[in-house]
């Protein structure tokens, strides 16, 4: 572990539970809904709420506006429009502050978050974790055809951190996206699975997904730091 240089985090689900943005989102779309709508916002919430939490995705406003018998028309898109707008009430998972302040004594820390920049630029502000990184990127920044699995921002993260992809490793949680960029930049992959993590049960598509170390949340990624016996399958690598 001490052959790293530098280590560049994920965001979402990686350094604060995505779930909590998302619930955060909700509330604010529940609070318009009343103003806008009538609907009282502790049901309206509730129900969003409870949405989530059956699995729907990418449809949920749609699906509660039906449920209310509500035209989607306009309506769905000044939803996204709070969702995406609003002030997150979030906070980064328990020690991640911690973490990050005793490994920046040691290396180099850079964050690479997917996203659309606004939103993804009030979730740093909002986490206050801003102070412990010595890079951040944005992949929005660079062009949606940047965001990951590209290796664009990973290239871009390196730079900024002045290190070679060799004496790098990143973290991230979600296999369908994280770690093929990294990966082919010749990076090593850590892959963290929060307990509510909303992709924890995801496998990866393909060899190239796949990170070179998993650990169980941030105490593990902590010990794999501290050279801790933490399992390793060598079999993910192909060189």
């Amino acid at each position: 572990m001490s052959g790293w240089q530098a280590i560049v985090f994920d965001l979402d689900d990686t350094l604060y539970p995505e779930r909590d943005y998302v619930l955060s989102g909700m509330r604010a779309v529940a609070a318009w809904a009343e103003h806008e709508l009538g609907v009282p916002k502790r049901r309206g919430f509730a129900e969003l709420k409870r949405l989530f939490e059956s699995g729907a995705r990418g449809d949920t406003f749609d699906r509660w506006l039906a449920a209310h018998g509500l035209d989607a028309t306009d309506r769905v898109e000044a939803m996204v429009e709070v969702y995406r707008g609003h002030a997150p009430q979030i906070a980064p998972y328990a020690g991640a502050r911690e973490l990050l302040d005793r490994l920046s004594r040691h290396a180099r820390l850079g964050l690479v978050t997917d996203g659309y920049l606004a939103v993804q630029r009030r979730k740093v502000a909002a986490l206050g974790l801003a102070g412990c990184l010595h890079a951040i990127v944005y992949s929005d920044a660079l062009g949606r055809d940047a965001w990951k699995p590209s290796c664009r921002p990973f290239r871009r993260v390196l730079e900024e951190l002045g290190v070679a992809p060799q004496q790098a490793v990143y973290v991230g949680d979600n296999p369908r996206k994280d770690f093929r960029g990294p990966r082919r930049l010749s990076m090593a992959t850590i892959r963290v699975r929060h307990g509510d993590g909303l992709y924890r049960d995801l496998q990866p598509p393909s060899i190239e997904d796949m990170p070179d170390y998993e650990v169980g949340g941030l105490a593990g990624l902590d010990d794999l730091m501290h050279g801790k016996d933490v399992e390793w399958d060598h079999r993910t690598r192909t060189s």
